[in-house]
């Protein structure tokens, strides 16, 4: 069909210009002028940034977060930032809590450790004062219509903005790093020789991604004039791209009973790491430097990999829990994905909420939530005992786990209820909780693994599903990735659903393991050649009303001639496959000479196919906003061709008059104003 046949067959009009009368979903009625999905792969020709000297990745957890780096002239040398300072006792201080605190005047004061050490020394008459803040990563995920005006809530009760919390944090770790660059090089280090990477979890949708990027925009990071200086990275994309360098010396495989690095599998794996063997000598030393060798020799594992391997990558972090499914094209590695990112919000502060609703339980959910605005500090000192004892869960423990409670929870306890604390256990029926004369919460070995389960049997119901795929079978490696895959009682389950169908795998330094990932990614953005899909995108058109196939109800007659109103016109649906650079192209014509702006909003769905926008499960996402300022001309009809890629992190847009050759101003917006 000729593009004259075209504009005959299908109108465009436009909400500001010529409000189309049949808007069932208020929405201005679009039509694509040129014939649908004209695809064209330019897979080679993806457009390569500005140079940088360096690739700072930040992992922004949940739980906890870090940053490392890696020079462009030596790219096999990933350092990792020092240890930081206060760590916990049995907690690998490499990374620092996701903690930040403000002073009273709302003014930033510190982050991680720091943070939660100054705040735990305030008197309790001045904390609370002070906005506390932990765990709210979530928020983004949580959050049904996300915008750049979303609220959370410090320990205090009070409330802040959430892109100021995020925008403060990154700025603290711009500000780590480019102190550490500039002592490395010896001289002031320049943020624009920086490639930025943020990590965020692969089942994030596109207002939580973009959210991030108006965070790190706000905090001076990268500037909205230069956004290609910010990479959105995928947690287990990044976990995918490390893991398939690894080599024997730096993981555990859970399959084999041999003993690999000194320990055998069978030993906890956090104390194994600990106990150094002659083995491990030499990485132990490598480590003290704080730089990591990826060596790009043909490592061990890299040797088993063979062309079309598939692989299942598990990142089980603080809040997320990721499914990612990869196939390896040798010789030089690319990664192609083969189902859409899956997964859910179990992380292991599920387990930390578990024993939230346990103390619920025994003390009563109004106490514990009276304790949480009264003594937060307390509160978060109880966590914290948690948290250690948390990492001492292990399935063939006998020996009970002690939590010790802070004095001022046994003392405002006494004061709110009028008994004590040992009463109060005695006459709850938790009776695998006892109270020890050490003022300590003594729990059964039973007791912490009944906090795991909920959470545990998420994840495990999740692989089970996800390996019942058809596009996931033959899957030769399972890798086990984040903090949470530290867990024995987690290690186990996952090794009971498979069943030896695929061997288990867990890098060492677990919890590093995106972060270095996230730094390999920035050096080489096109390594995953392939994603799919998570949802199916789209507008709403006009088509031409056809008698049988379309529902009456949606009949608009406009001038003699009659319109199916709301059809939905895909850009992508959703698992399916496309190429890094790969563009879905519209051309899209304003309704008036004058008009300046053409605004159309993107619909999406979890559905493969959609037919109309009233469709239950399709719902608006976003806006499709082009500036035709400046290009009118002088053609009888404009034609403005714009071109969405969907093959990266993060889906863009641009523009073209073609009338005139030149570039319309193009932008997607996914956060809801």
């Amino acid at each position: 069909m000729t593009e004259k046949d075209a504009s005959s067959e299908k109108i465009i009009s436009d909400a500001m210009a010529d409000p189309s009368p049949a808007k069932s979903m208020g929405d201005p009625g679009i039509t694509p002028l040129s014939p649908s999905h004209t695809q064209q792969n330019d897979t080679d020709q993806v457009p390569s940034g500005p140079s940088f000297v360096v690739v700072v990745a930040i992992d922004f957890g949940t739980t906890s977060s870090g940053y490392a780096y890696a020079f462009a002239k030596e790219p096999e040398c990933i350092h990792t930032m020092r240890r930081w300072e206060g760590g916990d006792p049995g907690v690998s201080n490499q990374k620092t809590p996701t903690t930040i605190l403000l002073t009273p005047d709302r003014k930033f004061h510190s982050f991680g450790y720091a943070a939660r050490d100054f705040y735990h020394d305030l008197d309790p008459s001045e904390s609370k004062h002070w906005l506390y803040l932990e765990k709210f990563k979530m928020k983004l995920h949580t959050t049904a219509n996300l915008s750049i005006n979303t609220d959370l809530h410090a320990a205090n009760g009070k409330r802040v903005k959430a892109l100021d919390i995020f925008a403060y944090a990154l700025a603290f770790f711009k500000e780590q790093a480019l102190k550490e660059l500039s002592d490395q090089t010896g001289g002031e280090f320049d943020n624009s020789d920086v490639r930025w990477v943020i990590t965020v979890p692969a089942i994030w949708k596109m207002p939580a991604k973009q959210f991030m990027r108006e965070a790190a925009y706000k905090s001076g990071l990268v500037s909205r004039e230069n956004p290609e200086q910010l990479i959105i990275a995928l947690e287990p994309e990044a976990a995918s791209i490390y893991c398939r360098k690894l080599r024997l010396h730096q993981m555990v495989d859970l399959g084999t009973q041999t003993t690999q690095n000194g320990f055998s599998p069978s030993d906890n794996v956090g104390s194994g790491m600990s106990q150094a063997s002659p083995a491990k000598e030499h990485v132990r030393r490598n480590r003290q430097s704080r730089t990591f060798l990826v060596e790009n020799v043909i490592g061990e594992l890299w040797s088993e990999l063979e062309e079309g391997d598939r692989y299942v990558v598990v990142d089980c972090g603080g809040g997320t829990v990721d499914l990612t499914v990869h196939q390896i094209r040798l010789p030089e590695g690319h990664l192609k994905e083969l189902y859409k990112a899956s997964g859910g919000p179990y992380g292991s502060i599920g387990i930390d909420y578990e024993f939230e609703k346990l103390l619920c339980k025994i003390f009563g959910q109004d106490f514990i939530d009276q304790f949480k605005i009264k003594r937060p500090a307390a509160w978060v000192d109880l966590m914290i005992a948690f948290e250690s004892r948390k990492r001492a869960a292990a399935p063939d423990r006998t020996n009970p786990l002690n939590i010790n409670l802070p004095f001022s929870f046994i003392d405002y306890y006494k004061k709110f209820r009028g008994h004590s604390v040992e009463h109060a256990l005695r006459k709850s029926n938790v009776d695998f909780v006892k109270w020890s004369s050490q003022g300590m919460l003594r729990m059964n070995p039973d007791a912490m693994n009944s906090l795991f389960k909920p959470t545990i049997d998420h994840i495990i119901q999740h692989l089970t599903e996800l390996f019942e795929k058809p596009e996931v079978s033959d899957i030769k490696f399972l890798f086990l990735v984040g903090g949470f895959a530290e867990s024995p009682l987690l290690q186990q389950a996952v090794q009971n659903m498979l069943q030896g169908r695929s061997r288990i795998i867990i890098p060492h330094d677990v919890g590093l393991t995106i972060l270095k990932g996230a730094v390999l990614f920035g050096l080489d953005p096109s390594v995953i050649k392939v994603r799919r899909s998570p949802l199916t995108y789209g507008v709403g058109v006009l088509n031409r009303f056809v008698e049988g196939k379309h529902p009456p109800e949606k009949l608009l007659v406009k001038d003699g001639t009659r319109w199916c109103t709301d059809v939905f016109d895909t850009f992508i649906a959703a698992d399916q496959s496309v190429a890094l650079g790969e563009m879905v192209k519209r051309s899209y014509t304003p309704a008036k000479p004058s008009q300046q702006v053409i605004v159309i909003h993107v619909y999406c769905s979890e559905k493969e196919n959609a037919s109309f926008i009233s469709e239950p499960g399709v719902r608006k996402c976003g806006t499709l906003r082009l500036d035709v300022s400046g290009t009118e001309s002088t053609a009888a009809r404009r034609e403005i061709q714009t071109l969405m890629q969907f093959g990266d992190t993060e889906i863009r847009a641009m523009a073209v008059d073609v009338s005139t050759g030149r570039t319309v101003k193009a932008s997607i917006d996914f956060l809801s104003h």
